[in-house]
């Protein structure tokens, strides 16, 4: 269907074209499905299979019911770079609409490596997908299913079917039957979207805007002109630069860019500058241990946030030793009420509880109580001195720590931050790591189109694995990408947190942003009845 394909790629046709003025297409005045065409041709849904054709009753393809369904929900086509289908070239037009819905799990193959986007999406398969779309897969019984052939319908599809079914989305005919595998139609398939608008509230819903929440990015190795270049392609709304360092004595370091406090603010963005310790063990030691550098630190601190009218602070000190606990949690604690006193915001970033030295300094439970935000590092699972190669930030690891900070501190004070970096690993003959490089999203994906790569994706770990050779030398990458990156926000999400972090700016690529936003606006919907 190339026409399909071209109508499709550029939208929606324009108007005027047909040989009836009233009318989008000629060949729907006797469609059943006359009006539900026009009204979502007029939302900008679905779209023709020429300038002035809709074929209602041709089957409708699975790429153009993803598309349509896509477009119902307000997501936006993504150009990742990764994907796991062989069949969908990154040329195609319906390539940004498939992997934004594969991102989301509301599709899947027909196996590992296909999708099959050309093929006729059957009655049972449209579904399944809409069920998943409209997260009602677990809200209906298979007994509501009366329909003569229900025994013809797949043991896969039969809690989907009585999902729409009970809903009043998918009927069957007059004769009482479903006919699961039939091709869908083009005018069922407008039929059955119409349908979602006419429940209540739900356009409503779908018209919304997203929850507010907080989406910090920090500043690193960008100049300032190149960071808020890309915090204007991005969602984010809290921006921290590395602007302080504090020493031994509690003298802190001063980078700040008035510019950009200036222009967060006539960009309606907030301001939490970093402070750092140079992930320097003995002079944070010297630092927290001595009252005097504390509060030295403590009102030097204060002072810049008076002086340049920033909205917060967000600590990240590193390596600190676990001797030093109690007295890192009494410099947090100072600083909180000094902060407080002022009306701005302390966060604190803290790594995931793995019951070693390196993150034992942090009390979650005392910090949490005195600052405003505990940004959890949700990566670094493996890291460059490990002994055995594996992902930089799996969602078993990251649900864990979620899990384990949220047993001390409130769900709402807590701030996921997520890896816009990972590792390319060269592996010994054993197995074990031979060394890592770390890289950027952007050279990662260079290296997956560089050496061809066809990644597999791993249910478990939420993502895509891949590995390659390079003289002779085994290496191996779990990929991070939009789909593994929505995954993570999806436990943000599912667990009230307050928002997210991302480390960092410019290590994305720019379709990292799309998926995002689609996270957003997708996991806010609820549907219900």
């Amino acid at each position: 269907m190339a026409t399909a394909a071209a109508v499709f790629a550029a939208g929606l046709l324009a108007q005027g074209t047909s040989a009836d003025n009233r009318l989008p297409f000629h060949d729907i005045s006797n469609s059943y499905a006359r009006n539900e065409i026009i009204d979502l041709y007029n939302k900008k849904i679905i779209a023709g299979t020429s300038a002035s054709s809709f074929s209602p009753t041709r089957s409708m393809t699975r790429a153009e019911f993803i598309t349509a369904m896509d477009r119902l929900l307000k997501l936006e086509p993504v150009a990742s770079p990764v994907s796991p289908y062989a069949d969908v070239a990154k040329n195609a037009w319906y390539y940004g609409w498939i992997q934004a819905a594969v991102q989301l799990e509301l599709a899947s193959g027909t196996s590992a490596t296909t999708f099959a986007p050309a093929k006729p999406v059957t009655r049972q398969e449209a579904a399944v997908m809409l069920a998943k779309a409209l997260k009602q897969t677990g809200n209906a019984a298979a007994n509501v299913i009366t329909y003569k052939d229900k025994g013809q319908i797949a043991d896969w599809a039969i809690p989907s079917v009585a999902a729409v079914h009970a809903l009043g989305l998918m009927k069957g005919d007059r004769s009482g039957t479903f006919r699961p595998t039939d091709p869908m139609t083009r005018q069922e398939a407008a039929s059955l979207l119409a349908r979602v608008l006419k429940q209540d509230g739900w356009e409503a819903e779908l018209k919304a805007k997203p929850n507010e929440r907080i989406a910090m990015g920090w500043q690193y190795g960008q100049t300032t002109a190149q960071y808020k270049s890309t915090i204007v392609k991005s969602n984010v709304n809290t921006l921290s630069p590395r602007w302080y360092f504090v020493g031994s004595t509690g003298a802190v370091s001063d980078s700040t860019d008035a510019a950009l406090v200036a222009w967060a603010n006539n960009n309606g963005k907030k301001i939490w500058a970093m402070v750092g310790n140079r992930s320097d063990q003995e002079a944070t030691h010297q630092l927290l241990s001595s009252s005097l550098a504390r509060t030295t630190a403590v009102t030097q601190l204060a002072a810049r946030v008076s002086q340049y009218g920033i909205d917060g602070l967000n600590i990240d000190f590193e390596n600190v030793a676990p001797a030093d606990r109690s007295a890192f949690t009494k410099f947090i604690t100072q600083l909180a009420a000094k902060l407080h006193a002022m009306g701005k915001v302390l966060s604190v970033d803290v790594s995931p509880d793995l019951g070693t030295d390196w993150t034992e300094a942090f009390d979650y439970a005392e910090l949490g109580k005195q600052a405003d935000y505990m940004v959890l590092m949700g990566y670094d699972e493996h890291y460059g001195g490990s002994l055995y190669p594996g992902p930089n930030a799996s969602l078993p690891y990251v649900q864990k720590a979620v899990k384990t900070i949220l047993k001390s501190v409130s769900g709402k004070k807590v701030i996921l931050a997520l890896p816009f970096y990972n590792r390319d690993w060269s592996l010994k003959a054993n197995g074990t790591a031979a060394s890592s490089a770390f890289v950027t999203l952007t050279e990662q994906n260079r290296l997956l189109g560089s050496y061809s790569l066809k990644p597999k994706w791993d249910a478990s770990l939420g993502q895509y694995v891949v590995s390659y050779s390079k003289q002779s030398i085994k290496h191996m990458i779990w990929i991070e990408d939009g789909r593994s990156l929505i995954a993570k926000y999806n436990l943000a999400v599912k667990h009230g947190l307050a928002g997210v972090a991302y480390w960092y700016i410019g290590g994305e690529s720019p379709d990292i942003w799309t998926s995002m936003r689609n996270a957003a606006k997708y996991y806010d919907y609820s549907f219900k009845k």
